[in-house]
């Protein structure tokens, strides 16, 4: 599989800087009056690939943030609460956060009324998504891991508050539903769980269609135990032609022990894909020798 880097993280720095505990650098001070310099550690790689659509591809925020660095810029003069005059010059990510049914992002400077900046959440839910879009997740650091988990919390709680409302868009309750399922892989409770049903509902009820909607659900129903009930929704992002799909309901028959169904997946797989017929040969190797294998787990090692 073939891991894109991580996203750019040009509009995130509060964020950021939530998800990595601050260390001292090597610089020690000669007296008392020397000020002591922090530095922040590197993120570590994803282990997800940040593109499940399409694994050569980079990943979807970024392709947004181009489309948004492209699109006519409308300037705007505004005040900050402490009166400073602020020139607001370069486009964000906006989505409505009511009375929207299908997906309707926008670039402008400033959100406006029933709106919001969804620039910073994007960023941080596709960091989360390297580590934790599948069961189990994989850090290599758990301070890391716990920056992850804690803005996480925040980042949920802001969501399910838009989210809440009868009449929230499509954009956000997609939001909230990636977050609740991240939530659940990372152990935050079964809370999470509960949510995560609920939004995804109340999405496929707007659009039953949606490919990323049905990924995201079919995955998250196998990892859940709801194995059977996952086909559907996964059979619909293959045949919208999802990559990670394939993947997914390969490992969904391998809970189910249908050995033969997971390997006529994985051979489509790579007859679409010829890229990964490297990872396909690993997993019916495994599939062979194991019987029941999961496919995350082969990819790590």
């Amino acid at each position: 599989m073939t891991l894109k880097p991580l996203a750019l993280t040009l509009l995130a720095a509060s964020l950021l800087s939530a998800c990595n505990a601050p260390s001292i650098s090597k610089h020690t001070p000669t007296n008392n009056n020397d000020p002591i310099v922090f530095t922040e550690p590197d993120l570590s790689p994803p282990f997800y690939a940040l593109n499940p659509f399409d694994y050569d591809q980079p990943p979807v925020f970024e392709l947004e943030l181009v489309k948004a660095a492209a699109a006519p810029v409308q300037k705007m003069e505004v005040t900050d609460p402490s009166g400073k005059k602020i020139i607001l010059e370069t486009n964000k990510l906006i989505i409505p956060t009511i009375n929207s049914n299908s997906r309707n992002i926008k670039y402008a400077v400033l959100a406006g009324q029933n709106e919001i900046d969804i620039t910073a959440i994007d960023d941080f839910l596709q960091m989360v998504e390297g580590k934790a879009r599948h069961y189990p997740p994989n850090f290599t650091d758990r301070q890391e891991r716990y920056g992850f988990e804690s803005k996480l919390k925040e980042v949920s709680a802001e969501l399910d508050q838009l989210a809440g409302r009868p009449n929230a868009s499509f954009d956000v309750l997609i939001r909230a539903f990636k977050a609740s399922i991240l939530g659940r892989n990372l152990d935050l409770g079964p809370a999470y769980t509960t949510k995560s049903l609920n939004y995804a509902q109340r999405i496929l009820k707007m659009n039953k269609d949606d490919p990323e909607a049905n990924l995201w659900f079919g995955f998250s129903l196998s990892e859940g135990g709801g194995q059977r009930e996952a086909i559907p929704y996964l059979d619909r992002a293959m045949k919208a032609g999802v990559q990670e799909a394939y993947l997914s309901a390969a490992n969904n028959y391998i809970y189910m022990e249908q050995k033969k169904n997971a390997i006529q997946t994985l051979k489509n797989y790579k007859v679409k894909y010829p890229s990964e017929a490297e990872v396909v040969d690993r997993l019916l190797s495994e599939i062979d020798k194991k019987g029941r294998y999961n496919v995350w787990q082969v990819l790590k090692n």
